[in-house]
């Protein structure tokens, strides 16, 4: 993503213009004097998909693991939802505020501007909303798919968060991901505490978090909270300038809102009541893939993602049957240009399969395009 930095002032006209956030062009201006710099960056990026099955395209076109009309096949859709505008400022005294939005939506219509990141730093202290501390790209494959591989490292998700971070540590309290409970009444009743190392030596980029996580129902009469924890270990090897690895395996027990793409699509559930007692759920999940970069801006890159949820006690407690999604996993494979810096054009082809704890699978396969145009 490239920045064209500002030093003279970014005024309400723009900020108008592309966030919608003023009526009157001089309802707004922000003055860069000599000692801060402002970075105005985003992109317009269409994607488009054709689903050869059954329609699993949500916004940004984006493929779901949950089935929709298996009799129904061949589904078209194109838009312009992922499309991102971002502002970033540094200030000489070592204050840094970062500002972006796109424009995510339900279903396939233009979408309305999404708060992304929200948060400042200054010492190494950051607060507002920004990425997960318990998350890390660096095991991620590149895809064109805005949701990507089942079993990433962490939420994959953003947060309202207070973080700390010294040389590859970092710790933060943040609002909790997704704590759904079977047959409860769920209450955030505490924040999450994680734990983050991220560095790399030589060839090698890793990275691993742990994180601690209250989860808690209240229907107003009977009250029961359960610790849940979750940890995982991403890494990168890149064998030779043309030739990468990577990959990242992922276990949570009680807090499955941070095992990315679990359940029906995005998160399965923490917990589940047996009588008034919350009793968490156990889940696991891992994914691994290989570029390849071909030179002149053109790569290849192939991977596999899944994640698995273990419902055998929650259905034996009578919280659920065994109808509930246990298992998805997906492969994509795309084929990804950059003709001249800020232009990506690519390809992708992409498998989904969900599967019941009864053992009944649904799958599907689709094809997505992808141009995308930086500034």
């Amino acid at each position: 993503m490239q920045s064209n930095k500002l030093r003279l002032a970014i005024r309400a006209t723009a900020a108008t213009v592309v966030m919608g956030v003023a009526s009157q062009a001089s309802a707004l201006t922000l003055n860069v004097g000599d000692d801060t710099e402002a970075s105005l960056y985003g992109y317009a990026r269409l994607n488009m998909s054709y689903d050869l099955d059954d329609n699993r395209a949500v916004s940004t076109r984006a493929g779901s693991f949950s089935p929709a009309n298996e009799d129904i096949t061949g589904h078209f859709g194109a838009d312009v939802q992922q499309s991102r505008i971002g502002v970033k400022v540094n200030h000489a005294s070592g204050v840094m505020v970062n500002i972006e939005g796109d424009f995510r939506g339900s279903g396939s219509g233009p979408g309305s501007l999404r708060m992304r990141h929200a948060y400042g730093t200054y010492n190494g202290v950051l607060a507002g909303r920004t990425w997960s501390n318990y998350l890390s790209f660096v095991g991620n494959t590149p895809t064109l798919d805005f949701d990507s591989l089942a079993g990433t490292a962490g939420s994959q998700d953003r947060a309202e968060q207070v973080r700390y971070t010294t040389g590859p540590m970092s710790f933060s309290l943040e609002d909790p991901s997704s704590q759904s409970i079977l047959g409860g009444t769920g209450r955030t009743s505490a924040p999450a505490l994680t734990a983050r190392l991220q560095d790399s030596a030589d060839a090698l980029s890793y990275s691993a978090a742990v994180l601690a996580s209250q989860v808690t129902s209240d229907d107003g009469t009977n009250d029961d909270s359960a610790m849940g924890f979750a940890v995982f270990g991403a890494a990168k090897l890149k064998l030779s300038d043309m030739f990468s690895v990577q990959g990242a395996l992922n276990y949570t027990d009680g807090a499955t809102g941070y095992l990315w793409r679990s359940g029906s699509n995005y998160y399965g559930p923490s917990a589940y009541m047996d009588g008034n007692s919350i009793e968490t759920i156990e889940g696991y999940g891992g994914s691994v893939g290989v570029s390849m970069a071909l030179g002149g801006g053109r790569s290849i890159n192939v991977g596999y993602g899944m994640t698995t949820l273990d419902l055998d006690d929650a259905i034996a407690a009578g919280a659920t049957t065994n109808a509930d999604p246990e298992t998805n996993q997906n492969i994509l494979v795309n084929y990804m240009w950059t003709p001249v810096q800020n232009v990506m054009m690519g390809v992708e082809y992409g498998y989904f399969d969900q599967e019941t704890v009864a053992g009944d699978s649904s799958d599907a396969n689709r094809v997505m395009f992808a141009a995308q145009y930086n500034f």
